[in-house]
C-alpha cells in the first residue's frame, strides 16, 4: 500500500522543517534526536515522510508487528492545517505495509527519542485522540541537577568504564536493546564484586539523559546501583551539564533518594489497533 499523496517518503525529513520551532520542549537537541533515529541497531526497519512544513519517523518494533511514531514535528505556523494529521496516516500506511496490527505514539527502544508523547506538546495529544488513539500508559523521565558533589562513591566495589564483556552481560541479564545502549552510551561503567560483574550505568546514548542502569538480582541491597549513579552523574557534571534527565524511569523511589531526582517528563503513550 503506498501512502498518501499529502506526504513525501523523505530519507532524513529534517531538511523540510526547522525542528528548533517545532520541538519547543527539546529545541537544544532537536537534530541530535533525529541523528538517533537515522542510525539505528542493525536490522530496524524505519521510515521517515515530509510535507514542506512538517516531519514524521515511524519504525517496526524488532522482529514484531506493532509500528511506531517516533518523531512528529509540524512548524507551529502550518499547524490546525491538517499537516499532522496527513503525516500520521502516512505513517500508518507504512507500518500497514510491513505488517503492523497496531500503531502507537510510544518509545520502540533502544533507539528512541522518548517514552511517549510529552504531555506539553498538546498539539499532538489532540492529534492522537483526534485519530482514534487510546491512552493506556504514563511514564516519567526525572532530572537531577548536577550542581551537586557526585565525587563519593559509596561502596566496596571495583568500577570500571572497560567495556569489555558489558554487552554480553548486559544481554545475558537483561535485553538485546540495554546492550546496545550500553555500547551506543558516551560512557558506561560496571561494578565488579569479587571479580563478577555485578552492575551497568550508562549515560549519552541520547544528550543528557543518564541509563538504562541494572543490578543483578543477587547484588541488590549492596549499593550498587547508588554506586554507578554517583559515577555517572559525576562524569556528567564534569563535562559540563548542569542537569540529567533519567529516562523512562522506574523506581520512582530509588533515584529521589539516592540523589534528590524528581519527577519532571511526563509522557502519555497512546496505541490504535488496525481493524
Amino acid at each position: 500500500m503506498s501512502p498518501p499523496a499529502a506526504a513525501e517518503r523523505d530519507p532524513r525529513g529534517s531538511g523540510r522543517v526547522n525542528l528548533a520551532d517545532a520541538l519547543t520542549w527539546d529545541a537544544d537537541v532537536a537534530e541530535a534526536l533525529v541523528d538517533r533515529l537515522v542510525t539505528p541497531p542493525d536490522g530496524r526497519i524505519w521510515t521517515s515522510f515530509a510535507k514542506q512544513d512538517g516531519v514524521v519517523f515511524a519504525s517496526m518494533s524488532h522482529g514484531g508487528d506493532i509500528g511506531h511514531v517516533d518523531l512528529l514535528a509540524v512548524d507551529p505556523a502550518a499547524r490546525r492545517r491538517g499537516t499532522g494529521r496527513a503525516l500520521v496516516l502516512a505513517a500508518e500506511e507504512w507500518a500497514r505495509s510491513h505488517g503492523a496490527k497496531e500503531m502507537r505514539f510510544a518509545g520502540n527502544p533502544p533507539c528512541y527519542v522518548w517514552p511517549g508523547i510529552d504531555v506539553r506538546y498538546t498539539p499532538a495529544l489532540c492529534l492522537a485522540d483526534s485519530l482514534g488513539y487510546e491512552r493506556y500508559r504514563a511514564a516519567c523521565n526525572m532530572t537531577v541537577d548536577l550542581g551537586a558533589d557526585f565525587s563519593e562513591i559509596p561502596g566496596d566495589f571495583t568500577i570500571s568504564d572497560d567495556r569489555a564483556g558489558v554487552a554480553e552481560f548486559v544481554r545475558d541479564n537483561w535485553n538485546e536493546a540495554w546492550a546496545w545502549e550500553a555500547v551506543e552510551a558516551e560512557r558506561c561503567y560496571h561494578a565488579k564484586v569479587d571479580g563478577e560483574i555485578v552492575g551497568f550505568a550508562a549515560w549519552g546514548a541520547r544528550p543528557a539523559w543518564f541509563g538504562p542502569m541494572g543490578t543483578t538480582r543477587s547484588a541488590r541491597g549492596l549499593g550498587v546501583g547508588t554506586a554507578l549513579l554517583r559515577r555517572c552523574l559525576a562524569d556528567m557534571a564534569a563535562a559540563g551539564l548542569p542537569a540529567a534527565e533519567i529516562a523512562w524511569v522506574g523506581p520512582i523511589g530509588f533515584y529521589a533518594k539516592a540523589v534528590g531526582a524528581r519527577v519532571e517528563r511526563v509522557f502519555w503513550l497512546y496505541r490504535k489497533e488496525f481493524s
